[in-house]
């Protein structure tokens, strides 16, 4: 179920490190850090993703 949302909407659900970005309460550096640190799969990639929007 959560997969079909995610790919029909094109966001991750209950991604802490978005709704923490774009709350300001993360900054742009450390979503880069846990997208570098993670780069390796899915989640990693849509944390860099995130930055580039």
């Amino acid at each position: 179920f959560v997969e079909t949302i995610e790919k029909r909407q094109g966001y991750k659900v209950a991604c802490l490190e978005e709704i923490a970005y774009r709350r300001g309460w993360l900054t742009r550096e450390h979503i880069q850090a846990a997208g570098k640190a993670l780069s390796k799969n899915d989640y990693g990639r849509y944390l860099l993703e995130l930055l580039e929007e």
